[in-house]
């Protein structure tokens, strides 16, 4: 099925989707911080907490046990269990945010303890971190389906296209939030249902897709590509994820990983509310303006993996999207503040979104060069795993940062060398390259 076009992309429509409705619901409170403060009784060190929430279950080892269903029990099996923890997830967070939860007894002995943090934020990040658990899951497992189905084809461009899809969520939850969070009335509720409803849709996109895959895997059968039983030398082991842990490659891949993502989605976490502190807007007029980060991300992505498939070059994208990350972060701590412009805001917004294409773009359609097919599952959740931690303890350390210092100038320079941290990783990572020949450099269509 694969050698038809119509069939891969496809495929990639369907589970790209699904990423693009989990991003919305990823975001779709960064735009009403303030509201959720004001109406919650939320504060930064609260909305931290409830920020890095989504990543602790992932960083208490479920990513490692999320690697091993996947390469256990295939790409069908743990896509819908990953959209299923979504779902559920999504459900328990929209409970936790709705008004009529805030009077129930539940709430009030949620509120008893830890009174730090308001029982409506517990009730949420309970549920963000389910939705974070199938959420991580499922992107790893997004990358093994579009590694399988566009095996020797256009995969950098196909993973490209997926990410690029996935960003729109971004855009979306930017202008979509506020908007009908507007609409009921300066509602929290609403456009988390909304979001949340959409993942549902999710889920059916990938029930679908494992009707595809599962004729996709019998052709391979009959065209003698594959065996219904796995050898002994192709099944996957738990031993295996030794192998893996002790590649040098795939630490310097991982700990790029974290280091260049802290700097990206826990800045999204507080930008719209850094914008608006800092050019002294409106909250959704800051939310509009933050929306075009992921906007030439969308258009560049693709692009790059085009060119990636063609010509190579991988690893002198991920020190050119680093460079770019450094200098962004570097102009929103010192020159945003004294020329507090929209235009110029806009401008560095979209710049931040160059990085945001060059590094995934070129990261992983990568991590197939280095490691092995049968664990490649692990790889990534592992990578994950390591990326999870950073993303769990960060928008805490920001958060609090950012109630001690009463504004985002330190978290901000925190951002920027999290850049430069991310930038000698992969000269490292070109350095053990061009040692080893793993063919980063190369293009990654087949001639």
């Amino acid at each position: 099925m694969n050698d038809y076009p119509v069939a891969r992309w496809s495929v990639l429509i369907l589970v790209a989707l699904m990423m693009f409705f989990a991003y919305m619901f990823v975001d779709v409170m960064s735009p009403l911080k303030s509201l959720v403060e004001g109406s919650l009784g939320w504060d930064s060190g609260v909305f931290g907490t409830y920020a890095a929430s989504e990543y602790i279950l992932n960083v208490c080892g479920f990513l490692i046990i999320a690697g091993v269903i996947l390469d256990k029990l295939g790409v069908r099996f743990s896509g819908i269990l990953s959209a299923g923890l979504m779902v559920l997830g999504a459900a328990i967070k929209f409970v936790g945010v709705s008004d009529w939860f805030q009077t129930t007894q539940f709430a009030q002995w949620l509120g008893s303890w830890w009174v730090e943090m308001p029982a409506s934020a517990k009730m949420a990040s309970l549920g963000f971190m389910i939705f974070g658990c199938g959420c991580e899951m499922e992107g790893t497992n997004v990358s093994k389906i579009l590694a399988k189905w566009f095996k020797g084809k256009e995969m950098a461009l196909a993973m490209g296209l997926e990410m690029a899809i996935a960003r729109l969520g971004v855009f979306g939850a930017m202008w979509i939030a506020p908007a009908i969070s507007n609409k009921f009335g300066a509602s929290i509720m609403a456009p988390v249902g909304f979001c949340a409803a959409l993942l549902v849709i999710g889920l059916i996109n990938f029930i679908i897709f494992g009707i595809m895959d599962r004729k996709f895997d019998s052709q391979l059968v009959q065209a003698g590509l594959a065996t219904e039983e796995k050898s002994p030398e192709d099944e996957f082991h738990i031993s295996d994820l030794g192998a893996i842990f002790k590649s040098k490659m795939f630490w310097i891949v991982a700990l790029l990983c974290v280091l260049y993502y802290s700097a990206i989605f826990p800045f999204q976490r507080y930008a719209t509310n850094f914008i608006e502190e800092t050019l002294c807007i409106p909250n959704d007029e800051a939310a509009h303006l933050f929306s075009f980060f992921p906007v030439l991300a969308m258009l560049l992505t693709p692009l790059l993996g085009m060119f990636l498939d063609r010509v190579g070059k991988g690893a002198s994208m991920l020190m050119a999207g680093a460079c770019v990350m450094i200098v962004c972060h570097l102009s929103f701590a010192f020159l945003l503040p004294v020329l507090p412009y929209k235009w110029f805001a806009t401008l560095l917004i979209v710049i931040l979104g160059v990085s945001f294409s060059l590094v995934p773009a070129a990261l992983w359609p990568s991590v197939p060069k280095i490691i092995d097919e049968k664990i490649l599952g692990s790889a990534y959740c592992l990578i994950f795993w390591v990326q999870n931690i950073g993303l769990c303890l960060v928008p805490v350390l920001i958060g609090n940062l950012r109630q001690a210092t009463g504004g985002y100038l330190v978290p901000m320079i925190v951002f920027a060398s999290f850049g430069v941290l991310a930038f000698i990783f992969s000269i490292l990572l070109k350095k053990e390259d061009k040692k080893k020949g793993y063919g980063l450099e190369l293009p990654n269509i087949q001639k």
